[in-house]
């Protein structure tokens, strides 16, 4: 079996040009349905899946007739709008057979980069994963411009699997893997079945896009790749024209090259916290708390006797005891001025303190390492 039979949280990336018939500018239905069956073998067998996919450009630009060629920005947007449409009701659609509900969710570059609407993001995708259903992730194209595009979506994928801490990320594409050379026009050109490191000469290796109905091409994948290494997630590069492409890796029959980082998604993520320079505030916590946090657990607001500082939610903050000794350093979940009308009270309480519910932890577990 593949490394993919094990993965817990799974982001699977489909290109334009597999999904989308090229010559009728429709869905391959007999793909998509054997794509939605393993989806649903993986689901089954416990596997959180996401799936960011490309095509409602293309299928947009079908169903309003627009001319062949290249498409005017505000031609792309109005193609993107209603070919979004029959995208997710084709996910819909092929997922229902198999009683798994669909969400789709939008995303532009500034919901990665900016650090709030990050974390909303990934907040609504837990959520989402955690209520058993499958997010279904493109670019909001509508009204994304060049200065805020991804721009392709091996990226976006990568930045998917790094905001919701995935193990895993598979990049479906037109090529089967990452070749010392462009295996098209060059015969002589070698697979490379595992790269640990993407070095100078590996990304010297990076061809271009050999279709049109495609914006990546390896160089962007040899970026998503290295994305997804930094934050501990393996990444697979794979032929998904096939039918039955996802299922062929699940069973290791079809090859693919994996990008092996040397972290797991959890402890990247850990050491990022642990590495800040600079935290923007701290946390004393009463006895209670201390032997929580040793156990392992989350610090919750009633634990929590005095705030220092000006944060907000997402921010790194120190965790101290009465003696000022630091025990622990995270990602705090409410901003300084909330986390102080909650601090010392039971998290029953917060929805009527705050106004709305937030999270029932101050700082989650997963957001949290113990010195």
């Amino acid at each position: 079996m593949s490394p993919l039979a094990s993965s817990k949280r799974l982001v699977v990336k489909i290109g334009s040009s597999i999904l989308v018939d090229e010559a009728k500018g429709e869905i391959r239905h007999d793909w998509l349905k054997a794509l939605t069956d393993d989806v649903a073998r993986l689901h089954k067998a416990g596997c959180e899946v996401v799936l960011v996919s490309s095509g409602a450009i293309r299928l947009g630009r079908t169903h309003l007739k627009l001319a062949p060629g290249a498409l005017r920005l505000e031609e792309s947007q109005a193609a993107a709008a209603t070919g979004q449409i029959q995208l997710a009701h084709a996910y819909q659609a092929a997922l229902a057979r198999h009683g798994i509900t669909v969400a789709q969710v939008l995303l532009t570059l500034d919901d990665s980069e900016e650090r709030r609407r990050y974390l909303n993001a990934r907040q609504t995708m837990a959520t989402l994963l955690g209520l058993k259903a499958v997010p279904v992730i493109n670019e909001n194209d509508t009204v994304a411009t060049d200065e805020i595009r991804f721009g392709d979506n091996d990226r976006l994928g990568a930045r998917v699997a790094e905001m919701i801490s995935a193990d895993t990320l598979v990049l479906l594409s037109d090529v089967d893997g990452l070749y010392t050379g462009d295996p098209r026009s060059d015969a002589a050109a070698k697979f490379i079945p595992e790269i640990r490191e993407i070095t100078p000469e590996i990304e010297a290796m990076a061809g271009v896009a050999a279709s049109e109905m495609s914006n990546g091409g390896m160089v962007t994948k040899l970026m998503a790749g290295r994305i997804a290494m930094a934050a501990g997630c393996r990444m697979a590069i794979a032929d998904g024209r096939p039918v039955g492409a996802l299922g062929a890796l699940i069973d290791a029959r079809a090859r693919c090259s994996w990008f092996l980082p040397e972290a797991s998604p959890l402890s990247a993520r850990k050491k990022w916290i642990k590495g800040s320079l600079k935290t923007a505030g701290a946390l004393t916590v009463d006895d209670g708390a201390v032997r929580a946090l040793s156990a392992g657990k989350s610090l919750l607001p009633a634990g929590v006797t005095t705030i220092e500082g000006e944060f907000k939610r997402g921010d790194v903050v120190d965790v101290k005891d009465r003696s000022g000794r630091v025990l622990a350093r995270g990602l705090v979940a409410y901003a300084a001025e909330d986390a102080r009308r909650i601090a010392g009270r039971k998290s029953a309480e917060i929805e009527r303190l705050l106004g709305f519910r937030g999270r029932d932890e101050i700082v989650h577990r997963d957001d949290l390492v113990v010195e």
